[in-house]
C-alpha cells in the first residue's frame, strides 16, 4: 500500500514557475514507477510526465516537453514536477500516481495508487 500526498500548487502568472512535490509513504517507494497527470474542469485526466523506479528515461507529454521536468529522490520518498514557463492552459488539478513496475506508463488506468491532487492556476 502506498499513500501519496501532493503539494506545491498555487496561483501564478503566465511565464512563472512552480515545483510540485509528491510525498509517498512506505518503504518500497524505490520499486514504484511514478507519473504526473492533470485534469482541467470539463476535461479528461491527461498524462503529463512519468519516471521509472530508477529515475531514468523520463517521458513527457508533447504539451509540456521542454518546460516541465520530472525527477525523484528515492531516499526522501518524493517525486517532483518542476514546471517552468507556465501557460494558462496548464491550469488544472495535478495528481501523482504510482505503479509497482520497472517501466513507466502514460495511461492513467495503469496506475495503482493516486494522490488527491493539488490545484495549479495560471492566470494574469
Amino acid at each position: 500500500q502506498v499513500q501519496l500526498v501532493e503539494s506545491g500548487g498555487g496561483l501564478v502568472q503566465p511565464g512563472d514557475s512552480l515545483r510540485l512535490s509528491c510525498a509517498a509513504s512506505g518503504r518500497t517507494f524505490s520499486t514504484y514507477s511514478m507519473g504526473w497527470f492533470r485534469q482541467a474542469p470539463g476535461k479528461e485526466r491527461e498524462f503529463v510526465a512519468a519516471i521509472t523506479w530508477s529515475g531514468g528515461a523520463p517521458y513527457y507529454a508533447d504539451s509540456v516537453k521542454g518546460r516541465f521536468t520530472i525527477s525523484r529522490d528515492n531516499a526522501a520518498n518524493t517525486v517532483y514536477l518542476q514546471m517552468n514557463s507556465l501557460k494558462p492552459e496548464d491550469t488544472a488539478v495535478y495528481y501523482c500516481a504510482a505503479k509497482r513496475s520497472v517501466s513507466y506508463y502514460t495511461a492513467w488506468g495503469a496506475y495503482d495508487y493516486w494522490g488527491r491532487g493539488t490545484q495549479v492556476t495560471v492566470s494574469s
